[in-house]
């Protein structure tokens, strides 16, 4: 049997001949391969060597995410199809998926949540999971013309893929890696093309545009944090003013989604002397006391319009940025300039965790 070391070796040498040897002539390889390495993060698996089913329904709503902001005019407040950009080298064509998602926000549509909530959906998913199909399902693992199935089989007419056994481990040690290659080449490829050359210009905010996070949505997260944190900042404890930031408890530089339960409210110096850093033990014990177990279903209930809300994501998320950054031994951020070394930090058990915090009788939201 293959050792851990040589699949991982092998893994990396895998994707860096996809992305020289593969045809890319659009920009749907890349988001599937981003979307492989974001839900092999997102569902946990404690043995490294298991295999992953992934089924088309997680695929679909990981790549409306992905193209969500990209589905709108590019340095435009208007509505106008032409400030889009182009998302494929070989047709003057809009990829379907970003008309799709532009004729959504034309019907008021705000958010991938509200997407997937309105009468649209079911024709959304329908033809996007057609465009999967169609183009990089079955195309991505085809090096030279060749099919070479290292992530997973090309097995048609079931509803999910299977990345094989140790894949998914793969991708949980190399995200960050193989998330800056996809996004590296997503980005050269839209700048590759005529039509968004003159979109773009010689000084632009591109990548920011491509995968940033919307600062607007951030705001309707905020009263519901400040409220259910009575007013003092997550991390020093203190009371808040008019310097309150919403801030990624798991950084978003760290992992490029959002995801309702990694809000926390903070003040803006804590926030901002945070940075990229993970927070210390201490701050994470309490994130998973309030975020996840206590206040869950508030979260839920009161964010489910805007972000996608779902406790076992962020709860597999966070395990994985703090497994990472144990074996880096990496510096954990406590407060103003101090930090703790990530140690032996553990894994909390999902049954074991619950049982302790509720135990406790601090009142909550879904008390």
């Amino acid at each position: 049997m293959m050792s851990a070391m040589q699949q991982q070796l092998d893994f990396i040498a895998y994707i860096q001949r996809m992305l020289v040897e593969g045809d890319f002539s659009a920009t749907y390889k890349f988001a599937l391969l981003h979307a492989l390495a974001d839900i092999s993060i997102e569902k946990h698996h404690v043995d490294p060597q298991a295999k992953l089913h992934i089924t088309f329904d997680e695929l679909v709503e990981k790549f409306i995410t992905l193209y969500w902001h990209q589905a709108s005019p590019f340095g435009s407040v208007g509505n106008d199809r032409e400030q889009l950009l182009l998302q494929n080298t070989n047709s003057k064509k809009q990829a379907k998926i970003i008309t799709t998602l532009h004729d959504a926000k034309l019907n008021n549509i705000n958010s991938v949540s509200q997407l997937m909530k309105g009468n649209d959906w079911k024709s959304i998913r329908r033809t996007t999971l057609q465009t999967i199909k169609d183009g990089p399902l079955w195309l991505l693992q085809k090096l030279n013309g060749k099919e070479e199935c290292f992530l997973y089989p090309h097995i048609k007419g079931q509803p999910h893929i299977t990345l094989n056994a140790g894949i998914a481990s793969c991708f949980r040690r190399f995200y960050d890696l193989v998330v800056y290659l996809a996004k590296n080449a997503w980005l050269q490829k839209i700048q590759s093309i005529k039509h968004n050359q003159a979109l773009i210009g010689p000084q632009s905010q591109l990548h920011d545009f491509l995968f940033g996070f919307d600062r607007n949505a951030l705001t309707k997260a905020k009263p519901v944090l400040v409220e259910l944190q009575s007013n003092s900042c997550f991390y020093c404890q203190k009371p808040m003013k008019n310097d309150v930031e919403v801030d990624h408890f798991i950084p978003f530089s760290r992992y490029a989604n959002d995801l309702g339960h990694n809000f926390v409210a903070a003040h803006r110096t804590c926030n901002n002397n945070k940075r990229d850093f993970l927070a210390a033990q201490q701050h994470r014990e309490r994130w998973q006391k309030q975020n996840l177990v206590l206040n869950s279903q508030h979260i839920t209930r009161e964010l489910s319009d805007y972000f996608n809300c779902d406790a076992d994501k962020s709860r597999s998320v966070s395990d994985w940025a703090y497994q990472v950054a144990q074996a880096n031994s990496a510096k954990l951020w406590l407060a103003k300039d101090s930090f703790e070394q990530a140690a032996d930090l553990g894994l909390y058990q999902h049954s074991n965790v619950e049982l302790s915090l509720v135990a406790e009788s601090k009142p909550s939201y879904d008390a």
